[in-house]
């Protein structure tokens, strides 16, 4: 009979190097791994920080070679903590191709494409990808625990936002169409519906840049229904979101699968080791 991933995850050993560094790398329940899980987004928000820092020009000037070594420091220890990652991961090619290890990835190649490319021509355009270590700023998600709520809110209510980003497509067509007929010859900003649906698009989401603005009665009224529309615009998928973080927490119950060691019942119904005593739950 065949293994399935679950299963497989069950057998894992729970002792050596591998587990160890298995449970500070993805679990926060260990000693280890809460100080891990600690310590690496302050690894990343000062990463980040660098990376700000080096584009400005007095600061570039001062300190580029301070700073270049603050990077090779920061892009080492995340390409260690990739690696290790890989090594001891319970299913290495499903998190190398998961959107956390892409980002970690894509984190530690620009600095290595910039160390590998001579050359004027060739360095003025890899630099480019120096602002992909940026996306060091993702990895933090996966250090939070409360943001696992988040994403899996916004997973779960995705058919209800892709429902909801249609209907306000299509609104904002209708209602840039209607201002393009009232606007239209007396209004040199709006001279084809694509302008008036891109003004409808600005009104709605309450961003008015101003470049565009009626000039007719008519469209002064129509405009400001559309700007009416826009509070529900921005409180639609703000209640969606929420009511299905409020069915999560809801769901969040013990899980009857009690620590063999202290007895401890976690409420992560998917934790594998004991938030008191780090002993693993499953023997």
């Amino acid at each position: 009979m065949p293994t399935t991933p679950s299963d497989e995850s069950h057998d894992l050993p729970t002792t050596g190097l591998r587990a160890r560094l298995r449970a500070a790398l993805f679990d926060a329940d260990t000693p280890l791994g809460s100080f891990v899980e600690t310590v690496l987004p302050w690894l990343v928000v000062a990463s980040v920080v660098v990376v700000m820092l080096d584009t400005v020009a007095s600061v570039h000037a001062r300190w580029h070679a301070e700073l270049r070594m603050a990077e090779l420091a920061f892009t080492g220890l995340f390409t260690l903590e990739y690696l290790a990652r890989l090594w001891c991961a319970p299913e290495p090619r499903r998190y190398a191709m998961s959107a956390l290890g892409i980002v970690d990835l894509l984190a530690v190649l620009p600095t290595y494409a910039l160390l590998l490319t001579a050359g004027p021509v060739h360095g003025g355009s890899i630099r480019m990808l120096r602002l992909m270590r940026v996306f060091r700023v993702l990895k933090m998600a996966q250090h939070v625990g409360e943001a696992n709520v988040l994403l899996d809110a916004l997973f779960a209510s995705r058919s209800k936002i892709l429902a909801f980003l249609t209907s306000v497509v299509a609104l904002v067509c209708i209602e840039g169409t209607l201002m393009y007929m009232v606007e239209f010859g007396a209004n040199p900003g709006i001279t084809s519906i694509p302008e008036a649906i891109y003004w409808s698009i600005v009104t709605v989401t309450t961003v008015g840049y101003g470049d565009v603005v009626p000039v007719t009665t008519g469209g002064r009224v129509l405009a400001s229904c559309i700007m009416m529309t826009g509070f529900a615009v921005l409180a639609v998928p703000t209640a969606i979101v929420t009511t299905e973080i409020a069915r999560h927490v809801a769901r969040q119950r013990p899980t009857g699968r009690p620590c063999g060691r202290c007895a401890y019942e976690p409420l992560d119904v998917e934790a594998r080791y004991c938030a008191r005593c780090g002993e693993p739950l499953f023997q």
